[in-house]
């Protein structure tokens, strides 16, 4: 039974996954909460995981969470329900495309997706960051950890910039937070 309500959310939150990972973020953060399948700290942290490894985000966090409530089959299953609706989406676009992306109603449509998608993307942002340098919502503690991290790595693409006339990598980005967390925490 866990494999098909594995399988059947997946599909679901993958048919409602408009406008990338970050505007599906709440979608799915509100339906692993619902099952209680992770609490919101853990599922914050897999969004901070699923963020700096390679791959789609969305597809990190269905294996991760299909792997802790269902082994290699619940892999399989969540990894193929937020995938499907995609594929399939994607196949028919693909042999209808100039019919259909020309329809005045299509363009309504994805204009409208569209300021949706940018909301749901803000009020991500401002979750996860609310809760990363505040902790729990209900009880708002200020990590001073958290926030020293910013600020070194904001000094470090700040120096990067000015110095050496270019980006940082955002592997080195990535090293940099990794050392300070670890040093930090």
């Amino acid at each position: 039974m866990r494999y098909i309500e594995l399988f059947i959310s997946f599909l679901k939150l993958g048919s409602l996954a408009f406008g990338g990972a970050y505007g599906a973020i709440p979608l799915f953060r509100e339906e692993v909460l619902s099952h209680g399948w992770l609490t919101d700290s853990m599922f914050t942290n897999i969004v901070a995981i699923s963020e700096s490894t390679p791959g789609p985000i969305m597809l990190n966090i269905a294996t991760y969470i299909g792997a802790e409530r269902g082994g290699i089959l619940g892999v399989i299953l969540a990894t193929l329900g937020v995938i499907l609706p995609s594929y399939i989406i994607i196949l028919l676009v693909t042999i209808n495309f100039k019919s259909i992306l020309n329809k005045s109603s299509v363009q309504s449509i994805l204009k409208g997706m569209k300021q949706c998608i940018m909301g749901l993307m803000l009020a991500t942002g401002l979750f996860i960051g609310f809760q990363t340098f505040f902790g729990n919502i209900k009880y708002i503690q200020v990590d001073v950890a958290a926030i020293a991290i910013l600020a070194i790595v904001s000094i470090c693409l700040l120096v990067a910039k000015k110095k050496f006339k270019k980006e940082l990598s955002p592997i080195i980005i990535i090293l940099i937070c990794a050392a300070l967390g670890g040093l930090l925490y």
